[in-house]
């Protein structure tokens, strides 16, 4: 990538992704930049109105979402604002109705929807986006976040993340979302938190990296998790793209 960054997010394809926002270590300073994948390298895209991280993201690379995430110094707090990128710009849309960070999305960017997160405490809130106005799901059965998510508004996957703050207990429940309720799935083979994911359903979603075992991979079959090869760097607070089977 251009910009070293962590708590970023991403949509797209493995040949056509988009990652957007984040923090960049020492010092952790809040960014807007966006870049954009064509299977090869990375290229600079228009800048995120709002410079955010650990936001959540959905859609695809010339169609993308940005919502949710922590605004930080000066602003100090969580925030409500939703981006659409066209692929050459961003535009700011209907705000979310919960404020929070540390949420995961899934879907498109006029049929999304965003889970989990914290305000100013651990929630399980959903929240389903329509192209225009956010409008409240069925909540999460473990409130959680620094999870991972993927799918499609109809059919999303939760998995893994963090149920309370210090000392940050990660889990390794997973939940399917069926367009108006959660059910539980599978558990992880390793519990973790601040994971990526991918996929394009709740039947075929893939984890990767995450605090816990931080290059671990797994793939879900819409039942149980299988372990996969484990990523070449390993590392936490990633963001991922693509299907289960080209991430």
């Amino acid at each position: 990538m251009i910009t070293d960054r962590s708590r970023l997010a991403g949509a797209g394809t493995q040949n056509a992704a988009l990652a957007f926002g984040g923090s960049i270590p020492p010092t952790f300073a809040i960014v807007t930049c966006t870049e954009a994948y064509n299977g090869s390298t990375w290229s600079a895209g228009s800048a995120m109105i709002t410079a955010r991280c650990r936001l959540a993201g959905a859609g695809t690379q010339n169609s993308g979402l940005a919502f949710g995430g922590f605004a930080g110094s000066p602003i100090s707090s969580n925030v409500t604002c939703t981006e659409e990128y066209n692929g050459a710009s961003w535009t700011t849309v209907g705000s979310m109705i919960d404020a929070r960070q540390g949420l995961a999305g899934a879907g498109i960017q006029n049929a999304a929807l965003g889970f989990g997160g914290q305000t100013s405490t651990t929630v399980a809130c959903t929240e389903e986006y329509d192209g225009s106005n956010w409008s409240t799901g069925g909540p999460l059965i473990t409130a959680r976040f620094n999870l991972g998510g993927t799918g499609t508004q109809n059919a999303a996957l939760a998995f893994g993340g963090t149920p309370s703050n210090f000392p940050f207990p990660v889990v390794s429940c997973t939940e399917s979302y069926n367009g108006t309720s959660w059910a539980a799935g599978g558990a992880l083979n390793s519990a973790r938190r601040t994971l990526g994911g991918s996929g394009t359903a709740n039947n075929s979603a893939l984890a990767v990296g995450g605090y816990g075992p931080t290059g671990a991979t797994e793939a879900y079959n819409g039942t149980s998790w299988t372990a996969g090869g484990a990523m070449i760097t390993a590392r936490s607070s990633l963001a991922g793209a693509g299907t289960q089977n080209s991430a």
